[in-house]
């Protein structure tokens, strides 16, 4: 996000701390995509030159049916003033992650928990994943996948980035979506990527380590990718560690080519 989407996000953020209704998350990820599938909506509310008086009427007369704490958070998210449109519907979002995430502690857990097990069957991932593949479709098999399975809000955000993949990986806005909830429940979440799975103890030491530096509980979740040949790469937030084997060899690459 751009600057001004930051301080923008941070400014309806506090919104979130006043007290949300349980489905307010849902609600406001609802409202989300509604203005995702509209761009002249989008334009409307996102435009940083528009007023934020008139923004916040049209949110009460579009919006009327959201209960009154998630009416309050996306108010605040059109008074402020994002960077781009797209930048404010990626807000908006996350606001709803937020909310969410505010209401479950265990949010973090359950979507990493979905991820793995999208990700170890190939064909769950190609019929998720198709841009071609009905999007009606594509809720109902979720719905019979994790229903009962998890969490009513965990579900919620689930199919919300299923029916909304605005052009993204669902794996990578899963995990994003993941650490949204870690940091809004106080922790913070490290995608750890490595040539081969580490072990228990490995772990262990890696999360105390990792915890000393963030100065909050680190919650790891592990991606094994052989490509990496050896070593480690960690990412929390937009920090990253690449000790890797194959990002040594592309560095040995670039200064033999200088």
């Amino acid at each position: 996000m751009g600057s001004a989407s930051r301080e923008a996000l941070a400014q309806a953020r506090t919104a979130l701390r006043s007290g949300l209704d349980t489905n307010a998350g849902g609600e406001l990820l609802q409202a989300a995509s509604r203005v995702a599938e509209s761009p002249a909506l989008a334009a409307a509310l996102g435009d940083a030159s528009a007023p934020a008086e008139a923004k916040s009427q049209l949110v009460e007369r579009l919006f009327s049916g959201l209960s009154a704490g998630a009416r309050s958070v996306l108010t605040a998210a059109v008074q402020a003033r994002w960077s781009n449109v797209a930048e404010f519907v990626s807000g908006v979002e996350e606001l709803g992650i937020r909310a969410e995430g505010a209401v479950n502690a265990a949010l973090s857990d359950e979507l990493l928990a979905a991820v793995d097990v999208i990700d170890r069957n190939h064909e769950l991932q190609l019929s998720l994943g198709s841009k071609l593949a009905d999007p009606a479709g594509k809720l109902a098999l979720v719905q019979r996948l994790f229903q009962g399975k998890t969490s009513a809000s965990a579900l919620t955000v689930l199919s919300h980035l299923v029916a909304s993949p605005r052009g993204r990986r669902l794996d990578a806005t899963l995990r994003q979506a993941a650490r949204l909830a870690a940091d809004e429940a106080g922790s913070e979440l490290a995608t750890v990527t490595v040539a081969t799975p580490l072990t228990a103890e490995q772990q262990q030491r890696l999360a105390r380590a990792l915890e000393q530096s963030a100065g909050r509980p680190v919650r790891i979740t592990t991606v094994v990718d052989p490509t990496l040949v050896g070593g480690i790469r960690v990412q929390i937030a937009d920090d990253v560690i690449d000790g890797s084997v194959r990002a040594r060899l592309a560095d040995l690459r670039q200064q033999l080519a200088a």
